[in-house]
């Protein structure tokens, strides 16, 4: 397992789960779900906070949000 956090701009993963109960919920409502594919669209000059795509969405989660989703290793690709 990877953290999104890990991953660089362009690359995007499969949703494992996740480390963190507190924002498990939040992040779920927001389309994040075990199984979905997520990318890493920009990275803030200062490393926070994040753009992603998930479900067809644009998010922007904080660097402590993106540490709690855990992604599939093997399924980390680079476009």
């Amino acid at each position: 397992m990877r953290k999104l956090s890990e991953l660089k701009m362009g690359q995007s993963g499969v949703i494992h789960s996740f480390e963190n109960d507190e924002i498990f919920l939040k992040l779920m409502e927001m389309g994040c779900i075990p199984g979905e594919t997520i990318r890493v669209e920009q990275i803030a000059p200062l490393g926070d906070p994040i753009s992603i795509s998930v479900a067809g969405y644009q998010l922007s989660l904080r660097m402590n949000e993106a540490d709690s989703i855990l992604i599939s290793a093997e399924s980390i690709t680079s476009n």
